[in-house]
């Protein structure tokens, strides 16, 4: 219908559509190499607890935090102040453009240790699965980081280091042999006089008062008490505030704040479970999809998110590729949602893949909660949370890897939990694929980007963008609006899949066009 319409206007349609093409062709935009963090050398091997677990900005962009299987956190932030950048954005105004964000190592502090259930036989692994930035307070910076079992809230921020001053040896006064020399009239001008210890090493021996010696009155006045004073340098001090633990018998794969700033949620397998950050022994299951006999099992929680500016509401999604919206005012336990949004499979298609690559793996929620973004193993859908039946848009991302699924499964790759991201105006999607590549699409109606590119120094070394062919839309029948295109080519990677290398985690600046990418060890920033 769309096409039937585009093609009636004779010339004058198609010096539109070549105009329109032109501005489309002029709002992608041109990623650039910014930072690398921890950057490996040739042929450097790679420790296990170096491997980069989580990513996430804070709302402001000022910070970003990173997660490592070593049970570390390692904090960023901006290389200059909001009140320097403005000065500087003011003097550079007539003659440079906008510089982009750069940001520079802060602190880092080791936030889980490895631990032992005794009772199950379980080792609990460091390993940090998710970090979500709390509400600022009074400078100081809050964050939670989780691992498999146990949710810890910590507490940044900076302290003044303290000094001894008023010492009552003075390093200046010292004998022709070093020996500290004391203006004290006890000790007189003996002081500690040298003699040889058995290893020939020098003791102090202790200074001769006679019996008839009177302390003068009111002390000895060279004597006094060393004193602790502040000092004008400051360090970044991490302190755990809170350690929420025992509530979870399954593995923790979600945690989010909420907007009234008090609670959170956190998830796993089946059940998703209400915080209040100030009590730590007490929380609230709100989600349960455990059934009675385990061997009834069908599916499993994935990801859950809070609604950004609703705190009532809530979304998770499940290892079927569905998802969930669900309303704390309905009943204490949300057994029934709201909404299900769910793509139902066309007949004939189904397989015996079709079930594990259908499992969504991260979801958020687009632009001020209208839309949910959700990554399953093969594609990005962009759901409207208004129209359930199908998504308004789909970005095909492994579509090139359909004929190899066997091969996948064989090696455990076809499990790989890849997260997603998107521009803080919700105009542009991102996720990460094998090879250490990442896709950038448009998500506005009609736009044609889609972007790859490597997390390297050069981003576009191997990855040239080709044109997306006929036929490689794909189009909602619910809305008939364009979704995406395909992947550039069945052979991405000039026919080499590195399946052992694989971007799963990466972040969007709030505000501006950076996008934080982990490759293995390695932190690498993109602008635009």
């Amino acid at each position: 219908m769309m096409s039937a319409a585009g093609g009636g206007g004779g010339g004058g349609g198609s010096s539109a559509s070549v105009s329109q093409q032109q501005q489309e062709q002029q709002s992608v935009l041109d990623w650039k190499f910014s930072q690398v963090f921890g950057e490996r050398a040739a042929g450097e091997e790679v420790q296990e607890v170096d491997i980069i677990s989580a990513i996430e900005f804070d709302k402001s962009g000022e910070h970003l935090a990173t997660g490592d299987r070593g049970g570390r956190v390692v904090l960023f932030e901006r290389t200059e102040s909001r009140e320097q950048r403005a000065r500087r954005e003011l003097e550079r105004a007539d003659s440079l453009g906008p510089r982009h964000p750069e940001y520079r190592y802060s602190t880092e502090f080791q936030s889980h240790e490895p631990e032992f259930d005794y009772l199950k036989s379980l080792e609990i692994e460091e390993k940090i699965n998710k970090i979500r930035w709390c509400q600022t307070a009074n400078g100081a910076r809050f964050l939670l980081s989780t691992n498999d079992k146990t949710i810890k809230l910590w507490k940044v921020s900076e302290k003044k280091l303290k000094n001894v001053s008023n010492l009552n040896l003075d390093p200046t006064l010292r004998l022709g042999n070093g020996n500290l020399t004391s203006s004290n009239p006890v000790l007189g001008q003996r002081g500690f006089t040298p003699r040889l210890s058995m290893n020939g090493g020098a003791v102090p021996q202790p200074p001769l008062i006679g019996n008839d010696f009177d302390f003068p009155p009111g002390g000895i006045p060279s004597l006094h008490l060393p004193l602790v004073v502040w000092s004008n340098e400051t360090a970044l001090v991490a302190r755990c505030r809170r350690v929420y633990a025992n509530a979870h018998a399954y593995h923790i794969n979600s945690v989010s704040n909420n907007s009234d700033c008090e609670t959170y949620i956190s998830a796993d397998d089946l059940r998703i479970n209400l915080w209040n950050l100030e009590v730590s022994d007490q929380s609230f299951n709100i989600v349960d999809i455990k059934p009675v006999n385990m061997e009834d099992l069908t599916e499993v929680i994935t990801s859950a998110e809070f609604h950004p500016t609703h705190c009532n509401m809530l979304a998770y999604s499940s290892s079927k590729g569905s998802i969930r919206l669900i309303d704390m005012r309905q009943s204490a336990l949300c057994d029934r949602h709201s909404k299900l949004f769910e793509e139902s499979e066309p007949l004939g298609t189904r397989s015996f893949f079709t079930e594990i690559i259908a499992s969504i793996s991260d979801i958020k929620f687009a632009r001020g909660g209208r839309y949910i973004l959700s990554r399953d193993y093969m594609t990005l859908k962009l759901w409207d949370v208004n129209m359930e039946a199908a998504p308004v848009a789909t970005f095909r991302v492994h579509e090139y890897l359909r004929p190899k699924l066997c091969d996948l499964y064989e090696n455990d790759s076809i499990f790989d939990k890849f997260e997603c991201c998107l521009s803080g105006d919700g105009e542009r999607v991102a996720t990460g694929s094998y090879s250490n590549v990442f896709r950038v699409f448009g998500a506005m109606p009609g736009s044609e980007e889609a972007s790859t590119l490597e997390a390297s120094k050069t981003p576009n070394r191997r990855l040239m963008p080709t044109p997306a062919r006929p036929g490689s839309r794909v189009t909602t029948p619910a809305r008939g609006r364009l979704g995406g295109s395909e992947s550039p080519g069945s052979d991405m990677n000039g026919g080499v899949y590195d399946f052992t290398s694989k971007l799963l985690h990466l972040a969007w600046h709030p505000t501006s066009n950076v996008i934080a990418c982990a490759a293995s060890n390695s932190l690498y920033m993109y602008y635009a």
